[in-house]
């Protein structure tokens, strides 16, 4: 008869069908039924927290849940910190370990539940008569609620008898929320403003994306007459790139940024605003009227001066329609912009004065040579600014950060796995520092395994930890700490079979041109170690570094 293992993972298949994952103890019975007895795809990771990331990241760029497991235990607690960012940062998954016996622990066990607790995710016990239905039930939850979730089987419990596999139910997922009678008055209240306006500005944020919104944000801002941008999750979120600003906060581009800053009538879509993105206050005029569009309870910055609690569609689409009643003129202050001087990113020479690469010469150098069909992942730290100010990207879910949302570093090598299994068309590009490359350094030979010649990772190497030389550095705290050894990963990554390459000037650059015109299944995964100088602060960091002084 089917055990509790079989129950599971036919659950899991036949709503999930990519698992990441280490096998250990806990969740070897597992491994064996999904790969046996389901068409699930597994694809192992080298670290705990890899399974979790993997997962992650594939859920932002395909909009499908995953599944991560692990083994009870350290395998478990390795992955907190990648399921602590994805709480943080709202990603349906569940992850599937080994727990203690039902008897009661062992010396070796640790309160799984609390633990999990602790960093906001709720764990679902499997037990031999419910495993199925639990299953679907903690699916069901992490949709629902766009939250990770912990599924638990106890030590004792994967290959005791389970009976015949039940039928499955789907899952029950919430409708959209529909705007209250207070929110249409709020509505219709913004459509007069915007109607209003001279100088409107929509602003847009992953919510909108996740909401399928685009169209209809489109729509509205023809409407309104209104330019457009987004926050750095958002990129790509308006189907016409012709009146967008790209990126806001301290990604965007001055000029860009001056004319936000000049806006009467600012609407944000989807968009939590965060202190990145306002600017830490400095984003908007303070005459600027800024209404709020999204599905938490209340607004999420206290510069709303209204709140519209509602699906980011279904309130843009209203949007659009009472602003096209209301407003008739055919020209707007949106028709008479540069918008690609706008746009322009500030660009040095080559070499910054230490004779090391200027990060934002190579970046933009790199914008211009990358594929064009490609999902960019990004791990944390100081150079996340340069692939967000220099790379065009064509959607929300082909530029994803895991671990922006818990601030944290070492999520990059296994982002690429994720994503590799989400778009399986696409060249998947990292992004990351040499801190967090070395944090994450178990997974490389997982995004080379993974990816192979759709694989390219970008490390800017400017031995250090960036972020703490601008802020503490500058303030004289004593910077050993901060410094790393010069590491050479162009080495590393062809110790793992990738093909490495050192760039300290912009003519090593020729080799990523080449790679990029070879067919994929003849080309390797290519690592290129960027010998960047850390003298050059990203205009994010400076605003941090006022921040915090």
């Amino acid at each position: 008869m089917p055990t509790v293992s079989a129950h599971v993972a036919a659950a899991l298949a036949r709503h999930i069908d990519q698992v990441f994952g280490l096998m250990g103890n806990g969740n070897a019975y597992l491994l064996d039924a999904l790969l046996r007895d389901t068409d699930a795809t597994f694809t192992a990771v080298r670290h705990e927290v890899g399974a979790v990331v993997a997962a992650d990241a594939h859920f932002r760029v395909s909009g499908r849940i995953a599944a991560a497991t692990t083994t009870y235990g350290a395998g478990f607690t390795n992955t907190l910190t990648a399921l602590a960012e994805s709480a943080q940062a709202r990603i349906p998954l569940v992850l599937v370990v080994g727990d203690q016996p039902t008897p009661g622990p062992r010396p070796w066990d640790v309160d799984q539940i609390a633990l999990a607790s602790a960093v906001g995710v709720r764990t679902y016990t499997v037990g031999r008569l419910d495993a199925a239905a639990t299953t679907v039930i903690a699916i069901e939850h992490a949709l629902a609620n766009r939250t990770p979730v912990v599924l638990a089987l106890p030590y004792d419990t994967p290959t005791l008898d389970a009976g015949p596999l039940p039928e499955l139910p789907e899952p029950r997922l919430p409708q959209p929320v529909a705007p209250s009678a207070d929110a249409r008055a709020a509505i219709s209240r913004a459509a007069q403003a915007l109607a209003d306006a001279e100088r409107p500005v929509l602003l847009a944020g992953r919510g909108a994306w996740l909401a399928g919104a685009g169209d209809a944000l489109g729509r509205l801002a023809d409407a309104a007459g209104a330019v457009t941008a987004s926050t750095a999750l958002g990129r790509g979120v308006f189907p016409d790139a012709s009146h967008d600003l790209g990126v806001t906060g301290g990604f965007g581009a001055p000029g860009a940024m001056e004319l936000v800053h000049g806006a009467d009538v600012v609407v944000a879509i989807g968009a939590s605003l965060s202190p990145f993105t306002m600017r830490f206050g400095e984003l908007l005029d303070p005459s600027a009227r800024l209404i709020q569009v999204d599905i938490a309870p209340t607004a999420t910055h206290p510069r709303v001066g209204e709140y519209i609690r509602g699906d980011a569609r279904v309130v843009a689409e209203l949007l659009a329609d009472e602003v096209a009643a209301l407003r008739d003129a055919p020209g707007t202050w949106r028709d008479s912009l540069d918008m690609a001087a706008l746009r322009r990113q500030e660009v040095d020479g080559e070499l910054a004065p230490d004779g090391r690469l200027d990060p934002r010469a190579v970046a933009a150098r790199i914008g211009e040579l990358l594929p064009e069909n490609r999902v960019v992942v990004s791990d944390g730290g100081h150079f996340i600014a340069w692939a967000n100010m220099f790379w065009p990207v064509a959607s929300p879910g082909r530029m994803v950060m895991v671990g922006t949302a818990f601030q944290s570093i070492g999520l990059g090598w296994p982002s690429v796995a994720g994503a590799a299994q989400a778009d399986p068309d696409a060249t998947i590009v990292l992004t990351t520092g040499d801190g967090g490359g070395l944090m994450a350094i178990a997974d490389l030979e997982t995004a080379v395994r993974s990816a192979g010649g759709r694989g390219l990772a970008v490390v800017w190497n400017d031995a250090a930890y960036g972020a703490e030389v601008n802020l503490y550095g500058l303030k004289g705290l004593h910077d050993g700490p901060m410094r790393i050894p010069q590491v050479d990963f162009a080495a590393f990554g062809r110790a793992v079979g990738a093909e490495g390459v050192v760039v300290e000037r912009l003519a090593d650059l020729e080799r990523l041109a080449s790679w990029a015109a070879e067919p994929v299944d003849q080309r390797p995964f290519l690592v290129l170690d960027l010998r960047i100088s850390g003298d050059v602060i990203a205009p994010y960091q400076h605003e941090v570094i006022r921040v915090n002084s």
